[in-house]
């Protein structure tokens, strides 16, 4: 619906004040699947450049401008001594790494994210998340997952939607989990409860989390 794939079947959705076709500009995207051919003899440095919008078709080539940005993007999310290697040679975490430098590349203002470390190593699933926490600092950043277990390090927000929407700050209660010393331990039953309790302060919403929902984690700007 944000991204304009979809109509509502109820009401208007506008993203920065405009209806999202007309917002795509300003919008980032990294898909769950990209679908890369490993085999195919692509650069890093052309998939970020079909990031840009609006540049110039790769069968007239880019600009210096254009090629400047993309080594910028790609210096960004730590990717830049890989800039002129085939995509193929990468591991799953480097390669969406240069998913998310060809986002960069429209200068978004809102950066959305499809299960970003699916099928990656636990390992390259924080170094993901702590370059989205970098990149948060200018930018707003909407991540769809089902891993409960990364919301309270990382996320502001969290919308849970199972036929309905439900919106928390979580931004003051990661302190709850957090009583082992240095370690961030919690229980996720826990933290279902917490976000969906029936005397929630946040909403008042009554069992506004059901079994099997899907859970968004909204990351913004403090």
């Amino acid at each position: 619906l944000i991204l304009g794939l979809l109509e509502p079947t109820q009401g208007k959705i506008k993203v920065l004040g405009l209806l999202p076709q007309k917002s795509l500009d300003s919008i980032g995207y990294v898909p769950q699947n990209t679908n890369i051919n490993t085999d195919f003899p692509i650069k890093v440095i052309e998939v970020v450049l079909i990031g840009h919008v609006g540049g110039k078709r790769p069968l007239f080539g880019y600009g210096e401008d254009e090629i400047a940005c993309a080594m910028g993007v790609l210096r960004d999310v730590g990717m830049e001594q890989y800039a002129h290697e085939k995509i193929g040679s990468l591991s799953g975490g480097q390669r969406q790494r240069v998913m998310i430098a060809r986002a960069l590349c429209a200068h978004p203002r809102i950066l959305i994210l499809d299960e970003p470390t699916a099928s990656i190593d636990p390992k390259g699933q924080k170094e993901i998340y702590e370059l989205l926490r970098r990149l948060n600092e200018h930018m707003t950043i909407l991540v769809v997952s089902h891993d409960l277990s990364i919301i309270l390090e990382y996320a502001n927000k969290v919308a849970y939607v199972n036929r309905t929407l439900v919106l928390h700050d979580i931004s003051n209660k990661k302190s709850i989990f957090h009583t082992h010393g240095n370690e961030d331990h919690f229980c996720e039953i826990e933290l279902l409860q917490m976000l969906g309790a029936e005397n929630c302060e946040s909403c008042n919403a009554t069992d506004s989390i059901s079994k099997g929902g899907n859970a968004q984690q909204w990351r913004q700007k403090p």
